[in-house]
Parts: structure tokens; C-alpha cells; sequence
């Protein structure tokens, strides 16, 4: 059965364009096929650039819409431009609420960070730069949920650089659940050298997911009834 519903995925999708840093969308959106969300609804925490390394463009631009949450003043004026249809938060996101919250720059924008150890880290071992300290304010995802979604989103894609585990923590699993999450899963190195973070995979396939794909940086988890319901 699986089978059959991949090869006629492959036939009608016809491969396409992938915006993911390693082809995340593409996976994402054949386990959301599979699983019958034809149009899914997205969380994007972390979002960055609007299109460039970024998991939920393509979802973007095949109609569907969510909430992209980028903290970064600079860069979230250019998501907001570019994804007009999408809610955009100029916001962090945690596991508590909370106000003027300092949010490390670096010099490196996929590596800006609200961890002050993360930031000093980047410093001390990769020779990165801290540009700026700026004062943000920090909502949880439970808010984000109750206020913009009806239930939960379909999809949420997580990159916010050293806080994984604790906003993981403060979504509400036990109720209305994402179908997918894709969060990344190593610690920033050039050497490869970085390091699994296997707290967040212990505490997501502990919560009913399991690990659909790995893409090194970022690991593919699905939520393991609602696949197993698919074979």
C-alpha cells in the first residue's frame, strides 16, 4: 500500500524544487501526501529568509499558509514583504512568556540566537561576531496555537539555535498534535564535529514521533499513529 501511494506520489509531483538547506520540504511534503494533508497549515519557528533555507516556502507556494516567528528586526521586514499571505511575528518564541528579552546577532544571521552560551560559543570556538543585543519580546507556542490556528498546525519547522528543547516543551502534545516536525538536530561546527542533539530526539519519539529522516542538520519527525494508520 505504501508502495503504491510513493510511486503514485512520485508520478504526479514530478520531483520540483526544494527550498530546504537539504531537501527537508520535499520529504515533508511526501509524509503530509501520504498521510492525506493536502493543503497543511505551518508553524515556522525560526524562519529566517523567506525562501532561502527555509522549510515552508514551497509550502507557500503551492497555496498553503501559516505563521512564520522571526525575531530579527532586518530580517523579519523582509519575510513580512515577501510572504504577505502568511501571519509574520516579529517575536521570540519560549517556554514562557516574557519581555525585552536579549537576542543575540551574530554576524552570521542563521546563527543569531536568545542563548547568550550559544552566542559566546560562536565566539570562542568559530570566531563569529555578536553585532548587536536587541531587546524582543517572547511569546509561547501555546499562544501562537490558540490564537492563529484551529486545533494545531499540520507542520512545524523549529531552528532557533540552542532553545529546541524548551520550546518543544511548551507545545501541548497531548491534544491537538502537529503531523510533522522538523528541527535541527546538531550543534553548529565546520569541522564536522557537531553533535546530535539527542535530548530533542529522546523527548519528541518519547511524545508519540518517530524519526521519518534524517538530513544531518535537521531531523524529519512524524507523528507515529497517524503514519502507521497510513500502511
Amino acid at each position: 500500500m505504501i508502495k503504491e501511494k510513493l510511486m503514485r506520489w512520485i508520478f504526479r509531483d514530478g520531483g520540483g524544487p526544494s527550498y530546504s538547506q537539504s531537501g527537508e520540504d520535499r520529504i515533508i511534503k511526501y509524509i503530509l501526501d501520504v498521510i492525506g494533508i493536502a493543503k497543511p497549515t505551518y508553524l515556522d519557528i525560526g524562519a529566517h529568509h523567506p525562501v532561502r533555507i527555509n522549510n515552508t516556502y514551497l509550502f507557500y507556494q503551492n497555496g498553503c499558509r501559516g505563521v512564520c516567528v522571526e525575531p530579527n528586526p532586518r530580517l523579519f521586514a523582509c519575510l513580512r514583504d515577501a510572504r504577505p499571505e502568511d501571519v509574520c511575528l516579529n517575536v521570540g518564541v519560549g517556554g514562557v512568556r516574557q519581555e525585552a528579552v536579549p537576542f543575540y546577532e551574530m554576524n552570521a544571521d542563521t546563527l543569531s540566537t536568545f542563548s547568550e552560551p550559544e552566542a559566546r560559543r560562536y565566539v570562542e570556538e568559530h570566531g563569529k561576531q555578536i553585532v548587536r543585543v536587541a531587546e524582543v519580546d517572547v511569546i509561547t507556542p501555546k499562544e501562537i496555537v490558540a490564537r492563529y490556528f484551529q486545533g494545531s498546525p499540520d507542520f512545524v519547522s523549529l531552528d532557533v539555535e540552542g532553545l529546541e528543547l524548551e520550546i518543544l516543551g511548551a507545545f501541548d502534545l497531548t491534544g491537538a498534535r502537529p503531523a510533522v516536525f522538523c528541527v535541527e538536530t546538531i550543534t553548529y561546527a565546520t569541522d564536522g564535529t557537531g553533535k546530535k542533539l539527542t535530548d530533542v530526539i529522546n523527548y519528541l519519539t518519547g511524545a508519540g514521533y518517530m524519526v521519518y529522516a534524517d538530513a544531518y542538520i535537521n531531523t524529519i519527525f512524524v507523528d507515529r499513529n497517524r503514519w502507521v494508520r497510513c500502511l
